[in-house]
């Protein structure tokens, strides 16, 4: 019995060279009698085609499987929106790395027919809920699957800022910025600024400062049940940003208290079988040798 019934497709926004795929996609599944729904951006880059459509946000209302066209930012959207509904997702990939969006558009048929089986690797992934305090009132709130970020902007000074662990204070620091990464993310932004790589299963976070003033200065693994608070330490006023994935919160004033905490509602996504994170990193990162087995 096919555990889904409607899929809901999402496609990289305004990239007309997925559109062959995403037609492929939709005939593919109409071949197994599937019911489908797009996000508007999508449905734009096949107008021949005759599809429910809904808004990006509210997706996740009206399907029990979505698959995400793109790289992994266009992953990353999706899984934002998505992790409320409690349904899977599925990455087919476009993009230069695909670490998470990791089915490629050339096994994308036989990878589905594995998955429209039953047949496949499924895990949780947990979000960032970031909070932007002002004046005791929350002024902004977003989530992030990769990391928030705290970095200096439109300024040539580094920043000031404390960071607090579960209401323990960690350390002051002079730098441009600080990344909070999930396990997920470690392989991202994190792993770019000098972060471990955290194996996907692991109930942890990792802090990487961006070139701190301090060279003692170094990245820290912590627990995910941990609340992070950070504020500055600032005599003046500074420009500085919040960014969570790709979404920015611009204009964070001196004042502002940053709290992030890992979200309750993980994601899930569904991997086809024989997945393994060690061969993905492997491949994707280029490292050489082979099994001496």
């Amino acid at each position: 019995m096919q555990p889904f019934k409607t899929i809901g497709i999402i496609g990289k926004q305004g990239d007309k060279g997925i559109a062959e795929t995403l037609a492929a996609l939709y005939h593919y599944l109409r071949s197994k009698h599937c019911a489908m729904v797009m996000d508007v951006g999508t449905a734009e880059l096949l107008p021949d085609l005759e599809v429910k459509v809904c808004e990006f946000d509210a997706i996740g209302k009206h399907c029990d499987l979505l698959i995400a066209v793109g790289g992994d930012g266009t992953f990353l959207g999706a899984a934002r929106v998505i992790a409320q509904y409690d349904i899977p997702l599925v990455g087919i990939n476009f993009g230069r790395l695909g670490f998470l969006a990791d089915i490629s558009p050339g096994e994308m048929i036989s990878t589905l027919n594995a998955i429209l089986s039953g047949r496949f690797r499924e895990e949780q992934r947990y979000l960032l809920r970031t909070k932007i305090i002002r004046n005791n009132q929350i002024i902004h709130e977003e989530t992030a699957v990769n990391e928030v970020v705290v970095h200096r902007w439109i300024t040539p000074s580094m920043i000031e800022i404390v960071t607090t662990i579960d209401g323990v204070f960690l350390n002051s620091q002079r730098l441009d910025g600080l990344i909070i990464s999930t396990p997920t993310g470690s392989t991202a932004y994190a792993l770019s600024a000098g972060g471990p790589i955290l194996h996907p299963s692991l109930n942890a976070l990792v802090l990487v400062p961006l070139n701190p003033h301090t060279f003692s200065n170094r990245p820290i693994v912590i627990s995910d049940n941990a609340e992070i608070e950070i504020c500055f330490n600032q005599t003046k006023q500074i420009n500085a940003q919040v960014t969570c994935d790709h979404i920015q919160i611009p204009e964070v004033l001196i004042s502002d208290k940053i709290l992030i905490k890992k979200d309750p509602k993980p994601f899930r996504m569904l991997h086809p079988e024989g997945h393994d994170f060690f061969t993905t990193i492997r491949k994707k990162l280029n490292w050489s040798g082979s099994y001496p087995y």
